[in-house]
């Protein structure tokens, strides 16, 4: 019994061990996961979507039935339906061989730089899921000095583009985009999205400083009445009674004058608006809360709105294309809400939008209205505030530890 232990004993000790540690054995083979699917076992390819391309085609081309086809189409719908593939984005297959064809086991939709979509057909089963790559958030700041205007200033500095749109958000109310000097100058801190080292966007702004003709606006981000705004060191909100202006990305053509050579008439009368140059179908929006007490068309104006605000104000905007979906007299519309897009109706002799205001009848400058900011930090917040506002600044104007940074306003 004894010899019989030792003998096995012996063939055990001298069997070759295999594990991912073995200098003799063989090493486990490592996992290669792409899109959350164990790829080793299968060949993997990155295709775009050509022009005229339909999931139909694509997914018969792999021998992929009518019948699993039309059981995607069900399966999809509330996540990313068949009919919205897009020529230019990318699919990525993963196939298999046997000796007789190739098997489509799985094939994932990028719909877009992060969200995508798993379509898988192993057997007779067809399954969907969402997912997303792994997007790394990196604190920034970066400076600029603007030479001409807020996005050739983001570009020459190469900053992401969607700095330039936020940037605009939210100094809307209080940065005349139209009337930047050039020397003017910001500082932002804001999250960046990566993926890899691919720049994906930008999260949130957690802090910024703007020097408009020499005088510096603050951006400190608080929460007030359950709501994010974002508001000058003082503690007034940046947002104001009035948008700087009713349509982005666009140019001054014309201003506010009481004597202008009309264009078409070529005859000295007055102007009492201001022209924004812009493609036809820009989108136009409401300066402020009010009500729509005007929707026609006239011969000069061509098609125009009129809102009533509070305090006695009016707004028009003239020789739209057309007006947005709801905009009827007597609706209700917020400040920054399209309600209608630039045209060349009427007398014009180019797509633009003629903006006016009026308070009571007596027409005014719309870059010459006082600006009244809404509701200012209350005074149970003003104590929380201040305490994100020093930090903020902080950050903004020097080097400060991490620590220091506000990361969740939430916890401070």
């Amino acid at each position: 019994m004894k010899r019989l232990i030792y003998i096995l004993i012996a063939a055990i000790m001298t069997m070759p061990f295999i594990g991912c540690n073995s200098q003799n054995g063989a090493k486990a083979e490592k996992d290669n996961i792409i899109f959350g699917i164990r790829a080793n076992d299968y060949n993997v390819e990155r295709k775009q979507v050509e022009s005229g391309d339909s999931w139909s085609k694509i997914l018969g081309n792999y021998g992929i039935g009518t019948q699993k086809i039309i059981r995607l189409d069900q399966l999809t719908k509330d996540i990313c339906p068949l009919r919205t593939i897009r020529s230019g984005s990318h699919y990525t297959t993963f196939t298999r061989q046997d000796s007789t064809s190739v098997h489509l086991d799985h094939l994932v939709y990028e719909k877009n730089l992060i969200d995508y979509g798993v379509f898988s057909f192993v057997g007779d089963s067809v399954a969907v899921r969402e997912g997303q790559r792994e997007v790394e958030i990196r604190r920034k700041k970066s400076s600029a000095v603007i030479s001409s205007s807020l996005w050739k200033a983001i570009m020459d500095a190469e900053l992401p583009y969607a700095l330039a749109a936020e940037m605009e958000d939210i100094y809307q109310w209080t940065v005349d985009f139209f009337g930047i000097q050039v020397g003017d100058h910001f500082t932002v801190i804001y999250d960046e999205k990566f993926i890899d080292t691919l720049s994906v966007g930008i999260g949130r702004v957690w802090g910024a400083k703007f020097t408009h003709r020499g005088k510096d606006i603050y951006a400190i981000p608080f929460e007030q009445n359950g709501k994010l705004q974002y508001w000058e060191s003082d503690g007034g909100s940046l947002r104001k009674q009035l948008l700087k202006a009713p349509l982005k990305f666009t140019r001054i053509s014309s201003k506010f004058s009481h004597a202008r050579l009309h264009p078409v008439l070529k005859k000295y009368r007055p102007h009492h608006g201001i022209d924004y140059a812009a493609p036809s179908g820009t989108p136009v929006r409401a300066v402020a809360d009010g009500v729509v007490s005007k929707k026609s068309y006239d011969k000069a104006a061509g098609n125009m709105l009129k809102i009533k605000h509070p305090g006695n104000l009016s707004s028009g905007y003239l020789h739209l294309r057309g007006f947005a979906k709801g905009i009827k007299v007597g609706a209700r519309v917020s400040q920054g809400q399209v309600i209608g897009y630039v045209g060349s109706t009427g007398r014009s002799t180019g797509p633009h939008l003629d903006f006016r205001l009026w308070k009571g009848s007596t027409p005014i400058n719309p870059l010459s209205v006082p600006q009244k900011p809404t509701e200012p930090i209350s005074k149970e917040n003003r104590e929380k505030f201040e305490r994100v506002r020093w930090r903020v600044i902080a950050e903004l104007e020097g080097d400060v530890p991490d620590s220091m940074k506000v990361t969740n306003l939430e916890t401070i």
